[in-house]
């Protein structure tokens, strides 16, 4: 987890950064806030400190009851100085919402409150997200200042348009959503270290699409999400991810590698390229069973026919074709989705497919089915199953996560030299 420095200035879009607070303190990260004097007048110091469990510093004369430490780390017995340590503890610095004037202040140099002394002395790496009404956002001197700011290597997280806070405005100026900058504040961190320093995972996501013609296909409702999440949690374990990822439209985790592809074809093709290397597969996609045997080379009209017949043929089984070239040392999990029988399929599957572990999702069930944000597993395995009740399938992901570490840690495998 990072240790994020959160740099307030005065703008009506605050409120969104102690929502970035909250979001990055939920999901492990240590946060320290820093405000501007103006930042105050749009929301309390003491919000960020109820959230962050640490204190909020606006002065750079004040002294620091945290001494420059992040929440979770322990506090130096010496009193340093407040700017130059908390910015010395700090992964990344994020100054939002950035308003125009202190926009103008960071490019200039000036360092006149906690957030622009602090953002000079800072070699972390240095993010702004920008909020102001549209008209001020656009005016060349604050492109400028922003131009001058992207020449030195920081990073700016462009506003987002919409509603403005002057009453009937809209445009380009409204500071980007919390989740939006904690994604881009994850991948400008330097990544931590974790058990799975060096650890090579791949993961696959999504459902495949088969054409019938042009505007047809074949295809299933799996929507990608446990996949992303089970990517997510293995970056946050420290592994080098790679995503395969057919026809899923939700967005990258920071720091994981994505190939997309869209037929059962090229997920096997993909996932061959990338096999050799990894040390575990988790196959979380969901690749048809059956195709076309061929598609039309324009769309089919209804007009003039009776109905449609498809000629249909198996497709590659990609798991078990995997499994079969697997070498020593790899970790492979596959999915089972089924709507009923599920133990004793997903038990059959362990054995056909060649498979360490098998992951059992009861589809059927509307609270957990496709699209769902949490999901109810049993894990079958050799040596057992392992139900993993209700929760968050970022939850659900770490219980799977461990079940491979678990199997890993048994066979006595190890991450395969990297040439």
């Amino acid at each position: 987890m990072a240790r994020i420095l959160l740099g307030v200035s005065g703008g009506i879009s605050a409120y969104k950064s102690l929502e970035l607070a909250r979001l990055a303190t939920k999901e492990g990260h240590a946060v320290r806030v820093l405000m501007t004097p103006t930042a105050e007048r749009f929301i309390g110091k003491a919000s960020f400190e109820g959230i962050v469990g640490a204190s909020v510093l606006i002065d750079e004369f004040e002294r620091d009851p945290n001494r420059g430490a992040f929440p979770g780390d322990p506090i130096p017995e010496h009193d340093p100085i407040g700017h130059l340590e908390v910015v010395a503890n700090a992964d990344a610095y994020l100054v939002a919402p950035a308003s125009a004037n202190t926009i103008a202040k960071l490019a200039a140099g000036i360092a006149d409150s906690m957030v622009t002394t602090s953002f000079l002395a800072c070699s972390a790496p240095r993010l702004v997200a920008p909020a102001m009404n549209d008209r001020m956002y656009k005016d060349a001197a604050t492109q400028a200042n922003l131009a001058t700011l992207r020449q030195r290597g920081i990073s700016v997280i462009e506003p987002e348009e919409g509603a403005l806070a002057s009453r009937g405005e809209h445009g380009v100026g409204r500071l980007a959503e919390p989740r939006t900058l904690l994604d881009a504040i994850e991948a400008a961190a330097p990544r931590p270290s974790g058990p799975w320093d060096g650890l090579r995972v791949l993961v696959s996501a999504g459902g495949t699409r088969e054409p019938i013609d042009p505007v047809r296909f074949i295809g299933n409702r799996s929507s990608g999400r446990m996949g992303l999440a089970l990517a997510e949690r293995a970056v946050r374990r420290g592994a080098d991810v790679t995503l395969v990822a057919a026809n899923v439209s939700l967005p990258t985790p920071p720091g994981v590698r994505r190939v997309d592809v869209e037929t059962a074809a090229e997920l096997a093709d993909a996932l061959g390229r990338e096999f050799a290397l990894a040390d575990v597969l988790v196959m979380a996609a969901a690749p048809a069973d059956f195709r076309p045997k061929r598609a039309a080379g324009k769309k089919i009209h209804r007009e003039g026919s009776a109905g449609l017949e498809l000629d249909l043929e198996a497709t590659e089984d990609i798991l078990a074709a995997l499994s079969a070239g697997r070498r020593e040392g790899q970790t492979i999990v596959g999915f089972a989705a089924e709507t009923d029988a599920g133990l004793d399929r997903a038990r059959a599957k362990l054995e056909r497919k060649g498979a360490d572990a098998i992951v059992l999702n009861d589809v059927s069930r509307s609270e957990i089915g496709f699209e769902s944000s949490e999901n109810e597993v049993v894990i079958v395995g050799r040596d057992g199953d392992h139900h993993v009740a209700l929760a968050s399938k970022e939850k659900v992901a770490d219980a799977i996560l461990d079940r491979v570490e678990a199997l890993r840690k048994a066979a006595g495998a190890r991450p395969e030299a990297r040439e």
